[in-house]
């Protein structure tokens, strides 16, 4: 039988490249989103914190109930389907916003669309992957995500120069790569029957049943929390590359370099978890963002943000892609989507409260201040667990 990467089946390669066209689209916004919102909207750095915060929170919230529904109705690619089509639908609001409110409706909107998709996605993929092969395929959609997070950035810097500098335009050119992700997830990926499943879900959603999914699904979303509160929304380091000189056409390199990095490392982290374990890679990946900290708060160049954006998209490879392996490792099967949604508003809600507490230090303290905080608070998380595993030896693997 064919090993790791060459295993996972062909409808998590098809939903990867979905994801990828997904995340191209959504880039070529993101990677120039920040820098629009301050220097054409006038916000400041709080709100667009706030905006980032609330936007992830939203995600997060629309992830219970959508992981909920999709073991209710036991239709996941149909959430999907109607996520990832929203999404592509909110694409041309950006490009004509005329105030900070108004981008803050479309990535409400857009956020929505993508809690909408995320927990039925990764359900389905748990649904059919053999559980050998569990690391290395939600590694892989995650690389492949990645991928599209590296190309969005990419093509937002040329069509910068192509348009002279215009952003509003370079928003425009992403309803292309949106609209051709919905079409591959409605043309090439096929939902297994699951009539045993539908058939023992239960109409309404109670606490007795979510509380039920198990000490291991509740063990994971508590770290899943701890190492989120410690890290904070990307859009600081996009702001870290305007501070530190970066052209504004060049501002998208700082996505760049971190995708990069975060698109190698996911899909061999995920197959290298199958066979280690997956508790020592997640404590590296903390140990990674307190680098990250420390690089771009104390190294105020372009190279030193280049340097921890590269830091940042490998702690994100060492830990987002394992958080989704081990979830459905620890989840019912007729439970999965609402375990993938639980983590995900639990996770959601600590990453508002991170990127807060960083638009404020950032307001009020600078930008170097604002990574400093975030690298001690990653650190005291970090020690904490160690103390926490040298004490109780807990299974998360």
């Amino acid at each position: 039988m064919p090993k790791g990467l060459r295993a996972v089946p062909r409808a998590v390669w098809a939903l990867g490249f979905v994801s990828m066209f997904m995340d191209v689209s959504s880039e070529m916004i993101h990677s120039l989103l920040p820098v629009f919102l301050v220097s054409s909207l006038g916000a400041s750095t709080v709100l667009v914190g706030l905006i980032e915060g609330i936007s992830e929170t939203t995600v997060a919230i629309t992830k219970v109930f959508s992981g909920w529904l999709s073991d209710r109705l036991g239709r996941r690619k149909l959430l999907a389907v109607i996520g990832y089509g929203l999404a592509a639908a909110t694409k041309p609001v950006f490009p004509l916003a005329a105030s900070p409110m108004q981008v803050l409706g479309a990535r409400v909107v857009d956020r929505f669309a993508k809690g909408m998709r995320g927990a039925p996605r990764d359900a389905l993929i748990a649904d059919i992957t053999p559980k050998a092969l569990t690391g290395a395929a939600f590694g892989l959609r995650q690389s492949l995500d990645t991928v599209g997070a590296v190309g969005g950035p990419l093509l937002a810097m040329g069509l910068m120069v192509l348009l002279s500098g215009h952003i509003r335009a370079v928003f425009a050119w992403a309803v292309v790569p949106g609209a051709i992700a919905v079409l591959l997830l409605l043309f090439g990926v096929e939902e297994p029957d699951r009539a045993e499943t539908r058939a023992e879900a239960r109409a309404p959603i109670r606490w007795a049943e979510v509380r039920g999914m198990g000490a291991g699904v509740w063990t994971v979303v508590a770290v899943g929390v701890v190492f989120t509160l410690a890290r904070f929304s990307e859009a600081f380091l996009v702001l870290r590359a305007q501070n530190v000189g970066l052209p504004v056409g060049l501002v998208p390199l700082i996505m760049v370099v971190m995708n990069v990095v975060y698109a190698s490392v996911s899909a061999p982290v995920g197959s290298l978890s199958d066979r280690i374990g997956r508790r020592a890679l997640l404590a590296a990946g903390l140990a990674v963002l307190v680098a990250a900290d420390l690089v771009l708060a104390l190294f105020a160049s372009v190279p030193g943000a280049l340097a921890g954006a590269a830091l940042w998209g490998l702690h994100l490879g060492l830990t987002q892609g394992l958080f989704s392996a081990l979830i459905a490792d620890a989840a019912p099967a007729r439970l999965r989507g609402t375990a993938f949604g639980v983590f995900n508003l639990a996770t959601g809600v600590a990453l508002l409260a991170a990127s807060a507490l960083a638009g404020e230090v950032w307001d009020h303290a600078g930008p170097a201040a604002t990574f400093l905080t975030g690298g001690g608070l990653a650190l005291a998380t970090l020690l904490a667990v160690a103390a926490v595993a040298a004490r109780s030896r807990p299974r998360v693997e």
